[in-house]
C-alpha cells in the first residue's frame, strides 16, 4: 500500500474487510474467509461486540478458563481467568489446591482512594495563588455537585482537593490534585467530568480575582485527567503456614525450600533484571482476572509497575518469610476497578464471569485479583527452586506445538505418552513428529 485512505471509518464492515483483503495480501478470498470465520452466528451478539471500538472487522479470542479450589477469607471459590499462555491457569489451579488444605489466601482491601489530577500553567505569584485557591476550594466541590449527587448517595464522591506547586521540576507548572472515592465503579468518567468542572471553575474564577494582575489571571489549563496511579488504592493478598505444613511431593525438605523461597524472593527484591520477570509472573495472574471481569488490564498494569518502582528502584510486588518456624508470602498491589459501568454490564462473558465470582463489590473483586496474582507467583517461585520452569511449562505448551503441526489423533497419542518421560522442547517434538510420518 503506497497510498492512504480517505474515511475509511465511514466505510461498511463490508466495505473494509475487502479494501484491507485486497491490499494487504496475497490471497484476499482467504483472508476474508478467515475474518468471517471468527464472526459471531448471532447477529445481534455479534453487533453488540462490533460497536466496543471502532473499525471492527472480526473477534480475537482468547481463551476464558476457571481455576477453582481458591479458599479466600474462608470461602471458596472459582475464579475466571482470561489469558491465551499455556500455563497460566493451571498454575493457579494447582496453588489454589495447595493452599486450601494449608490454611487458604487471606485478603484484605487497606484503601480505595483514588487520583485526578487538573494540569496548568500559572505565570506570577505563588502565594497570590495559594490565597486564590484557598478561596476558590469551596466552588471547586459546589460546581461538581450535580455529577457527584448520586455517587455521594453510594457512600462516594470528592475526597479531597489540594494545590500542589510543581514548579521545582517544570517552571511556572501546578497541579490541582484531587481524591476520589468511586465504589464500585472503577470511576473513569466521573472523575474526568469532575476534573474538567474542576479546571473551568479555576479558570473562570481567575478572571475575576482582584488580586491577579493580567497575566496572573491567564491561568493555562494543559489538561485534566486521572491518573492511574493510585498508590492508597491498595489490596494485601497473603498466605501462612508452618514450615513442616509446606511438604508434599516435590517438597521433602520443607525447610530447605522455605529457605530456597525467600531467598528467591529476596533477589527480586534487590535485582530489578530479576524483579521485572518476578512481577510478569504476578501480573500473569493479576491480568487474566482483570480482563475477564471486563476491567482496564493496561490500566492495572502501569499503576502496579509504577508503585514497584515507587522507592527510586524498581523491585518486587511480593514478599516472603519465615519466622518463628512459620512461613508466610504476601503482596500488596494498587487496584482501580470496577464491577459496574463500561464492559461490565454490556459483555456476555464479563457478565458471566463475575456472576461466577457471585457478583462481588469492587473492593472484593481487587481481592480476587490480588489473590490469583500471588497464587501466580508462588506456583512460579515453587517450580524456579524444586524442579525448574521448563518441565512444567513445556508440557503444557506441548499442546500448541502439536496444533502447529496439525498432527493426527494417533500422532497427538504417541507423542504425548513419548514425553511423559522425555523433556519436551520445541526442536525435540517436532523431530518425533517427523519421524513418526516417516
Amino acid at each position: 500500500m503506497n497510498n492512504p485512505i480517505a474515511g475509511f471509518s465511514k466505510l461498511s464492515k463490508e466495505q473494509k474487510i475487502n479494501w484491507i483483503a485486497k491490499e494487504y495480501f496475497s490471497s484476499p478470498n482467504d483472508a476474508i474467509e478467515l475474518i468471517k470465520n471468527y464472526w459471531n452466528s448471532d447477529e445481534k451478539l455479534q453487533k453488540l461486540h462490533d460497536e466496543f471500538i471502532e473499525n471492527t472487522i472480526t473477534n480475537f479470542y482468547i481463551p476464558l478458563g476457571v481455576a477453582p479450589n481458591f479458599l479466600i477469607n474462608g470461602k471458596y471459590s472459582t475464579i475466571p481467568m482470561a489469558i491465551e499462555e499455556s500455563s497460566v491457569v493451571a498454575a493457579a489451579s494447582k496453588s489454589a489446591k495447595f493452599w486450601s488444605e494449608r490454611g487458604g489466601f487471606k485478603a484484605t482491601v487497606i484503601d480505595t482512594e483514588k487520583i485526578g489530577q487538573v494540569h496548568f500553567i500559572y505565570k506570577g505569584d505563588t502565594s497570590k495563588l495559594e490565597l486564590f485557591f484557598a478561596q476558590i476550594k469551596s466552588k471547586l466541590f459546589a460546581n461538581t455537585e450535580s455529577m457527584t449527587k448520586n455517587m455521594q448517595k453510594r457512600g462516594g464522591g470528592i475526597l479531597d482537593i489540594r494545590l500542589n506547586d510543581k514548579t521545582n521540576l517544570l517552571e511556572n507548572y501546578f497541579q490541582l490534585h484531587a481524591t476520589f472515592e468511586t465504589k464500585d465503579s472503577m470511576g473513569a468518567n466521573f472523575i474526568n467530568s469532575c476534573l474538567e468542572q474542576f479546571a473551568k471553575t479555576l479558570k473562570d474564577e481567575a478572571q475575576n480575582y482582584s488580586l491577579f494582575s493580567d497575566e496572573e489571571k491567564d491561568i493555562q489549563v494543559v489538561m485534566s485527567i486521572l491518573s492511574n496511579y493510585v498508590p492508597n488504592c491498595i489490596v494485601r493478598a497473603e498466605v501462612s503456614c508452618p514450615v513442616a505444613d509446606l511438604k508434599e511431593k516435590n517438597i521433602e525438605n520443607p525447610e530447605d525450600f522455605a529457605q530456597r523461597f525467600v531467598q528467591a524472593v529476596q533477589i527480586a527484591e534487590v535485582e530489578p533484571f530479576r524483579a521485572v520477570t518476578h512481577n510478569k509472573g504476578i501480573m500473569n495472574g493479576v491480568d487474566a482476572v482483570v480482563l475477564a471481569t471486563g476491567n482496564d488490564f493496561r490500566a492495572v498494569e502501569a499503576g502496579i509497575h509504577a508503585y514497584a518502582a515507587k522507592s527510586g528502584q524498581y523491585t518486587s510486588l511480593s514478599h516472603a518469610k519465615v519466622e518463628n518456624g512459620i512461613f508466610s508470602f504476601w503482596l500488596e498491589i494498587p487496584l482501580a476497578l470496577g464491577t459496574v459501568g463500561g464492559l461490565t454490564s454490556l459483555h456476555p462473558l464479563v457478565k458471566l464471569s463475575l456472576e461466577m465470582l457471585e457478583n462481588p463489590s469492587a473492593k472484593e473483586l481487587m481481592e480476587f485479583v490480588a489473590v490469583a496474582g500471588l497464587a501466580q507467583n508462588f506456583a512460579a517461585l515453587r517450580s524456579l527452586t524444586t524442579t525448574g520452569i521448563q518441565e512444567g511449562h513445556m508440557k503444557m505448551h506441548l499442546n500448541n506445538i502439536l496444533n502447529q503441526y496439525n498432527t493426527t489423533d494417533v500422532e497427538r497419542l504417541a507423542t504425548s505418552r513419548h514425553f511423559k518421560s522425555n523433556t519436551v522442547t520445541h526442536s525435540a517434538v517436532v523431530e518425533f513428529i517427523e519421524n513418526l510420518r516417516k
